[in-house]
């Protein structure tokens, strides 16, 4: 891929999902609904706004949720049917490391949690720019350690955009500490991660027209706002340069027309290079955050069941016969 995916081709690790008609359709329409406000350069006061389109996605009837503090941090557990006391998952929520809620991501989380099966734990992690980088990582760990003091055994990690970004963070810190930690991590699924705070990816060219959404001048003053003083090379900002030797099976789902595309095929691209079962399913046509249109468009169901019975199969693998 050269650190370019505007021509990527499946291989062993890159999976194309073809777009369907009838997603054309809903797709084409979405974008017209959105084209005013692209690019759009929004502060804090945006965060309300931010929390009731996320609320907008179709619950579900067979979960349900409780408020819970794990490692000092407060969150909401999503709670399946049917669940194991001795494994969860652990899903970081994304706005860009600046908006966000456990609450208003429960309904999107909750489709995670009853595909695979598993108990999910979404902690409110701290939000820049009151609190800039390091703490939103320093939480997340936080989080991950008090859920291993509690005797879960096996857990895995989702996330979304700038929660994908902190779940392949955690995956590397996991790692390098997983002798002082009571826990396996089995496996990481992640929505459109932010991999790279460089802003160095060529699809934020190739994709500037066809992502309906984001803009490279946006996005660099939000991640600016995360970052403060702090390198945007530094591993525990960008999981693209941290270390990806040990990390487990790891699943990414992407849409095509995202300025955000580079960001999970490099990472894919290096983590199967460092020995990492990795894979990177791109859906064509679809944007960011289109799994959040469950319901409506047929790639969001398909995208969340791939993620449901990989998070079961690898949860189930590393249970105790």
């Amino acid at each position: 891929m050269q650190g370019s995916a505007a021509d990527h081709t499946s291989t062993s690790y890159v999976a194309i999902h073809r777009l369907d008609p009838e997603d054309a359709a809903i797709t084409a329409a979405m974008r017209a609904m959105v084209s005013s406000s692209k690019g759009a350069r929004q502060g804090i006061e945006a965060r309300e706004q931010f929390d009731a389109l996320m609320e907008r996605v179709l619950p579900r009837d067979d979960v349900t949720f409780e408020a819970d503090t794990l490692g000092g941090v407060p969150g909401l557990w999503v709670h399946p049917a049917d669940w194991r006391s001795s494994e969860a998952i652990v899903h970081l929520h994304g706005g860009w490391f600046n908006f966000g809620s456990a609450k208003a991501y429960r309904h999107l989380v909750g489709h995670i949690a009853a595909r695979a099966g598993a108990r999910t734990f979404i902690p409110d992690y701290r939000l820049a720019p009151e609190h800039p980088f390091p703490a939103a990582t320093d939480d997340v760990l936080a989080c991950y350690q008090g859920l291993a003091e509690r005797c879960v055994h096996r857990i895995a990690l989702t996330g979304d955009s700038a929660g994908g970004n902190l779940a392949l963070v955690l995956a590397s810190s996991v790692t390098g500490e997983a002798a002082s930690i009571n826990a396996t991590l089995v496996g990481a699924a992640v929505l459109s991660p932010v991999t790279d705070l460089t802003l160095s990816g060529a699809t934020y060219e190739t994709r500037a027209e066809a992502d309906p959404l984001f803009t490279r001048p946006q996005v660099a003053e939000l991640v600016h706002s995360y970052l403060g003083v702090a390198h945007a090379k530094h591993p525990l900002a960008s999981p693209l340069h941290g270390r990806l030797s040990g990390v487990p099976s790891t699943r990414i789902h992407v849409g095509d027309d995202e300025a955000l595309l580079d960001d999970s095929l490099r990472y894919v691209e290096r983590a199967v290079a460092a020995g990492v079962d990795a894979r990177a399913d791109v859906w064509m046509g679809m944007p960011h955050g289109f799994p959040a249109s469950i319901g409506r468009l047929k790639a969001a169901a398909q995208a969340l069941d791939a993620i449901g019975a990989f998070l079961a199969g690898r949860l189930q693998a590393h249970a105790s016969p």
